[in-house]
């Protein structure tokens, strides 16, 4: 699974418990009708992956979809849901990059003056 979008928020990386667990969380907001902010964590050696990225970038993360089940002391199992990322990278358009030529104006072209009437065009539509 993937998530595309633009950085909205990078956090800094955390350290929790005796064991030195690492996490580090991102922001990224979808570019649709109704975009999204979705939080996506990196974890252990993950969490140096965002040290190269900055707000604004367009990105594309890989994650994971995580679930897991918690009894409470009250004996109440509670459910929780995260999103990992495991992979990601930056998105430039085609454009930025100049793989595609811009797109001339309309007043740049010229009629063809040459046409006749009695010229057969044989397009079936």
């Amino acid at each position: 699974m993937e998530v595309q979008g633009r950085i909205k928020m990078v956090g800094e990386t955390q350290t929790f418990g005796s064991n030195g667990f690492r996490k580090r969380e991102i922001v990224v907001t979808t570019e649709e009708q109704y975009p999204q902010h979705i939080m996506v964590e990196f974890v252990q050696d993950k969490t140096d992956l965002l040290n190269s990225y900055k707000v604004g970038q367009q990105v594309k993360i890989n994650i994971n979809l995580r679930g897991r089940e918690w009894v409470n002391p009250q004996g109440e199992t509670k459910y929780f849901n995260s999103i990992q990322g495991w992979r990601i990278e930056a998105l430039q358009s085609e454009a930025a990059e100049g793989n595609i030529p811009p797109v001339p104006p309309a007043d740049a072209f010229e009629p063809a003056g040459d046409l006749k009437e009695e010229d057969h065009d044989d397009l079936p539509f």
